[in-house]
C-alpha cells in the first residue's frame, strides 16, 4: 500500500536522512543552549542596573548578537565555509552544518534568555544580595532556576527554528531530510519523496514541541 502511494521512496535512505536531521538538530540545540545562555547572561548582567553593569561590554555583546541575528541563514553558511572547513575539516555533511547552526541559533536564543532573566522577580534577587550571596550564587541559585521554565520554552522555539535551518543546510549538501527532499525529490520531480520528507520534518517538530512543553510544565512551580 505504502509503496503504491510513495513509489519513489526508499525506506533505508529515508531513515538515514532522518537520522542525519536528528543528529544535526540535537547537537546544535545543545550547543545553542550553552552558548545562548552565556550570551543571554552577559546581556542581562552587563545591562544598566545589572550585577556586572558595563556599558561597553553590553554594547559589544548586543551588537554581536544583533549582527548574527540579522544575517539570513543561507548566507551565514556561505560566510562560515572557511571557518567550518578549518574546524571540521569539511564543508559537506551533517557535521559540517553544526558550526553554522549553532552560530545562527545562539544569538536568537540569547535574546530569549535575556527576556526570561528580566522576568525574574527583582525582590528575590535583592533578598539574595541582602543575605550576602555572591554573584555566582545569585546566577546559579536564583536567576537560572527561577527562569528555567521560560528558558526551556525558549530553547523549544529555537529548536524548531533549527530544524528548519537543517533543511536549508541540506540544500547545499549538509545531508538530512532537506538534502534528500531537494536532490532526490525536487530535482528528479519525485513529489512523493518531497511529501514524505515534509511529513517527517513536521513529526520531528511536533516531538520537540511536545518534549519542550512537558519539561517546561514540570519545571513551572507556579
Amino acid at each position: 500500500m505504502l509503496k503504491q502511494l510513495f513509489p519513489n521512496v526508499e525506506l533505508e535512505d529515508m531513515i538515514t536522512a532522518t537520522n542525519e536531521t536528528l543528529y544535526m538538530t540535537v547537537i546544535s540545540v545543545a550547543g545553542t543552549f550553552i552558548l545562548g545562555i552565556l550570551l543571554g547572561l552577559l546581556l542581562y548582567l552587563t545591562a544598566p542596573g545589572g550585577l556586572w553593569q558595563n556599558k561597553i561590554t553590553n554594547l559589544l555583546t548586543a551588537s554581536l548578537v544583533n549582527v548574527f541575528r540579522a544575517i539570513p541563514f543561507i548566507i551565514l553558511i556561505l560566510l562560515l565555509f572557511p571557518f567550518t572547513d578549518f574546524l571540521m575539516g569539511t564543508i559537506r555533511g551533517p557535521k559540517a552544518a553544526l558550526p553554522a547552526l549553532i552560530i545562527g541559533g545562539a544569538p536568537f536564543y540569547a535574546r530569549l534568555v535575556e527576556i526570561a532573566l528580566k522576568e525574574v522577580d527583582k525582590g528575590v534577587i535583592e533578598a539574595a544580595k541582602a543575605m550576602g550571596a555572591s554573584y555566582k550564587t545569585i546566577i546559579f541559585k536564583v536567576l537560572l532556576p527561577e527562569s528555567m521554565p521560560a528558558l526551556v520554552s525558549g530553547i523549544t522555539v529555537t529548536a524548531i527554528a533549527l530544524i528548519g535551518y537543517t533543511a536549508i543546510a541540506g540544500v547545499i549538501g549538509a545531508g538530512g531530510l532537506g538534502d534528500f527532499a531537494y536532490f532526490y525529490g525536487f530535482q528528479r520531480s519525485d513529489i512523493d519523496v518531497v511529501l514524505v520528507c515534509t511529513i517527517l520534518i513536521v513529526l520531528i517538530v511536533f516531538i520537540f514541541q511536545f518534549i519542550g512543553d512537558f519539561v517546561s510544565r514540570q519545571l513551572d512551580k507556579r
